[in-house]
């Protein structure tokens, strides 16, 4: 079986997608979970690796999911050390190949976790996932809006209208496979393919 990880050059081409949600997941509505988790596999079937706020919530749901088929699944903790994220934060360690502890709180933490990919989905959410949100469209990423029983995706899209910019880097859906690859097409428009010296 081919893995969708590996390429035949340098791995710079390799897309990275964060997805932003709600640690409290109370009133994300019936089937949330579920959601989460599709979402999650359907990231990791387009070989696409998963990058989180290392927290648990809507996000830890989404890597549950990616890990379940085999997926890359990287974190990006507000802690400076795995003591202090277990410890202090109180987040999880599991179904993460991989967290990077940058030491720097919720609101830094945030910047470089969108700074590090080439697009954001925003889940079932709450004012975090408007932050991230925000900092995702100031940087000019793509942006996916995953609709789901949940209010988040209403209020980001009345937020877009209420901007006075206009933005063209923005799709959203309640199918997860129809979103993660109408946000590659989008990602794909504006990826560096290869080295120039």
């Amino acid at each position: 079986m081919d893995n969708p990880f590996l390429n035949d050059k340098h791995g710079h081409s390799q897309i990275k997608i964060c997805v932003s949600g709600a640690a409290e997941t109370g009133h994300c509505g019936v089937n949330a979970l579920e959601k989460a988790k599709e979402l999650g596999r359907e990231i990791a079937r387009q070989g696409i690796i998963l990058v989180t706020g290392a927290t648990t919530g809507f996000p830890f749901w989404v890597a549950m999911g990616a890990k379940e088929i085999g997926g890359v699944s990287i974190g990006f903790s507000p802690a400076a050390s795995e003591k202090e994220h277990v410890e202090v934060y109180k987040l999880p360690v599991d179904y993460m190949d991989l967290i990077i502890y940058t030491g720097f709180g919720y609101p830094g933490r945030d910047l470089l976790l969108t700074r590090s990919v080439d697009g954001v989905i925003c889940g079932c959410g709450r004012i975090g996932t408007v932050h991230e949100f925000t900092v995702a469209f100031e940087d000019n990423k793509t942006i996916g809006i995953y609709e789901g029983p949940w209010e988040m995706g209403n209020e980001l899209k009345e937020i877009l209208a209420k901007s006075h910019r206009p933005y063209a880097k923005v799709v959203s859906g309640n199918d997860p496979k129809k979103l993660v690859e109408d946000m590659l097409l989008m990602i794909k428009k504006s990826k560096i393919s290869e080295y120039k010296i």
